[in-house]
């Protein structure tokens, strides 16, 4: 076992080593010999060092450099040194973190880490959370919460008698809701196309003046943090409307612009968002911590729990402690709170906040680079979402194209309102300002060539 960690830890390093001066895609003779994994099953063991060998001289170089400091890609952020090094000791652990009977070391590090968070967030603090495996299923937990309560409030038990013959929940959401958002009400059987749409702004904020008036259970549901431009909906708007109605509540999805309320620069977009009745973020991106982890958040612990518990002979009561497994789907999850809680202590307050206003500001940089430049950006820069076009739809997305094929650095290609955009998402904790320097020298280098 000795040596064989040993040798994982070389190769882990030597990987991290490589990602400054690698491409940031691999390569296509990369991606092709990924077929020397399909092979049939071996008819004996193998060595687990030969199976790690062949895990690495295969497997990494057809990985993207998602960790390195020029990916710029889906909002991800990379993974910090503490993190890392967490995620190694809590997979040495190997604790199922549902039970606190069975797991007192990691549930109690999750609690720590969540009384952390609802204060960087400024969430109530008697709110409870759920760490899950990223925004959507974070959203799905908060939106079966609500789904609870105003159904309870309706007289209807959603949890033992379903949704045959229940009273309708009206959904509203903005017309640039994201897709998770979608997919979390079709799984849950209140429907992705039964929403009520409210119009949004020209930087994709819902416009709280057209929200509807409001009449029996309904479900608003506002953005934190646009997948493109990064702005946010006027969430206390939105939360003064729903108290015009009875039987009201309000989610905020914020996969990473949630992130904001931790820096004092950035907090007055999030104003408001703590008058909501549950929120959504990811910890995967702006806390930079491995893949995967998402946050839920409900300000009534009652909700979450009566959506997700259950109970059975075999399993064990709570004993006056927190049962991680009773506020999320699964009954066996790994210890994502373990690096949760090491982002926090390594980073501190301070350390939080000047992680999110470093990204930003090099969010800005990107954009008067590429501005200077005589492209156009499609967006104000608010948060760490840059829009940028190169003309018409066809060329951006042939200049899209042969920037993540040169390697030096990889966005995205969006469409949004109408107009094709690559997408710039600064999210990790590595990158610097020679990373964008270097980053748009290469871009517009590519932009000259086609």
């Amino acid at each position: 076992m000795e040596k064989l960690l040993t040798d994982a830890k070389a190769r882990s390093v030597r990987y991290l080593a490589g990602l400054s001066s690698c491409s940031v895609a691999p390569s296509p003779a990369a991606v092709a010999n990924l077929t020397t994994f399909d092979t049939p099953l071996p008819s004996g063991p193998s060595a687990p060092i030969e199976t790690l060998r062949l895990l690495d001289e295969v497997g990494s170089p057809a990985t993207f450099a998602t960790s390195g400091s020029r990916y710029f890609g889906f909002v991800t952020g990379g993974s910090l040194p503490a993190t890392l090094a967490a995620n190694w000791m809590a997979s040495t652990w190997d604790q199922n973190t549902v039970y606190h009977v069975s797991s007192p070391a990691t549930s109690r590090i999750e609690n720590v880490a969540f009384k952390w968070l609802l204060d960087v967030l400024q969430l109530p603090p008697t709110a409870t959370d759920a760490l899950v495996t990223g925004a959507t299923v974070a959203n799905l937990c908060t939106i079966a919460a609500a789904r609870h309560t105003l159904l309870k409030r309706a007289g209807w038990d959603v949890e033992a008698d379903g949704l045959f013959g229940a009273p309708p929940i009206t959904v509203i959401v903005g017309a640039e809701v994201h897709p998770s958002v979608t997919k979390a009400l079709g799984i849950l059987g209140l429907g992705r196309n039964r929403v009520v749409k409210v119009p949004t702004d020209s930087q994709g904020r819902m416009q709280a003046e057209l929200l509807p008036p409001l009449s029996g259970p309904t479900l608003i549901i506002a953005q934190a943090g646009n997948v493109n431009t990064g702005t946010f909906d006027p969430i206390l708007a939105i939360c003064l409307h729903a108290r015009t109605g009875t039987n009201v509540w309000v989610h905020v999805d914020g996969a990473f612009g949630l992130w904001a309320a931790a820096s004092p620069q950035l907090q007055a977009l999030t104003t408001g968002i703590a008058e909501a009745d549950s929120w959504a973020t990811d910890a995967h991106k702006w806390l930079n911590v491995p893949y995967d982890s998402g946050l839920a958040f409900v300000r009534d612990p009652d909700a979450l729990r009566a959506a997700m518990a259950i109970t059975a002979a075999y399993l064990p009561a709570s004993e006056g402690q927190r049962n991680p497994g009773d506020y999320t789907p699964e009954l066996s999850r790994r210890a994502r709170g373990v690096e949760v809680w090491a982002a926090l202590h390594s980073l501190g307050r301070s350390g939080l906040a000047e992680l999110i206003e470093r990204t930003c500001a090099l969010a800005r940089r990107f954009a008067m680079q590429l501005s200077a430049a005589g492209l156009e950006i499609l967006n104000d820069v608010v948060l760490n979402q840059v829009l940028v076009t190169f003309g018409e739809a066809e060329r951006t997305t042939r200049v899209v194209a042969a920037i993540q094929a040169e390697g030096t650095c990889w966005a995205g290609i969006t469409v949004w309102q109408g107009r094709t955009a690559m997408r710039i998402s600064v999210s990790s904790w590595a990158t610097t300002e020679a990373d964008v320097d270097l980053s748009v020298a290469a871009i517009l280098r590519v932009n000259s060539a086609i």
